[in-house]
């Protein structure tokens, strides 16, 4: 059984009735993506096996976009319009095995993996974080070497819990750097994106310090879900 938590439920179930301001307006699971949404994350297997399911799916073939060194992951990407975009990360056959390479190389089929949050100033949003009592590690560096030569850069901030995967990471990309969605392949926009749980209330509670407008629906298991919507036709993603 599926249930959009409303946003009065949510507040009388939290204990937050008297601090409404601070807590994102929980809308319809059929509503737009997250406000702050960077970018949604499709683990497979295999690159050219997952840019080829989602071409199947909608139509439009994401790009190569590089690997990422030491990690053992390389990617490729499609725009979901403005800001935000699909990455496609599989194994790079090139490096060594690692941590997220080998998760990656167990996966059976494409299924979502996570997601990123632009929340500005990086800096100021870990202090923030601090002095919330949310643990995370970083601002960390990172960086990637597109196939034109060209070297994007960013900062990255992980929660040290992502309640199973459902909260994201966070990422600012430096000033000198494209953003992906802006010359990643256009024809693909996200129709839906949201987080399944049996138990919203906690969820809710740790995305309303972080001022995230995830919706979140009441329904077993606990898991991301999008919808993409291509030129072809929509694909259906979970984690």
């Amino acid at each position: 059984m599926r249930q959009v938590i409303s946003r009065r439920v949510f507040l009388v179930e939290a204990g937050l009735a008297g601090a409404a301001l601070a807590v994102p307006r929980i809308t319809s699971a059929a509503n737009r993506a997250p406000t702050l949404l960077d970018h949604i994350l499709l683990g497979c297997n295999d690159l050219d096996r997952g840019v080829a399911f989602v071409e199947e799916q909608t139509g439009v073939r994401a790009a190569f976009g590089g690997v990422h060194p030491g990690a053992g992951t390389r990617n490729a990407l499609l725009s979901l319009g403005q800001n935000g975009y699909l990455e496609i990360i599989a194994p790079d056959p090139a490096q060594p095995a690692s941590a997220d390479s080998r998760g990656l190389r167990n996966l059976k089929e494409p299924v979502l993996v996570g997601w990123a949050a632009h929340p500005g100033d990086i800096e100021a949003f870990a202090i923030q974080l601090k002095g919330q009592g949310i643990a995370a590690i970083g601002p960390t560096p990172g960086s990637r070497k597109r196939p034109d030569g060209r070297i994007l850069h960013w900062k990255t901030l992980r929660l040290k819990d992502e309640a199973g995967g459902l909260l994201p990471f966070f990422i600012e990309w430096s000033a000198d750097t494209t953003h992906p969605s802006i010359d990643a392949p256009q024809g693909c926009a996200l129709v839906r994106f949201e987080a399944t749980t049996p138990n919203p209330v906690q969820l809710l509670v740790k995305l309303a310090q972080m001022k995230l407008d995830l919706s979140v629906v009441q329904s077993a298991p606990s898991r991301l879900h999008a919808v993409i919507r291509g030129a072809k036709a929509e694909v259906d993603l979970t984690s």
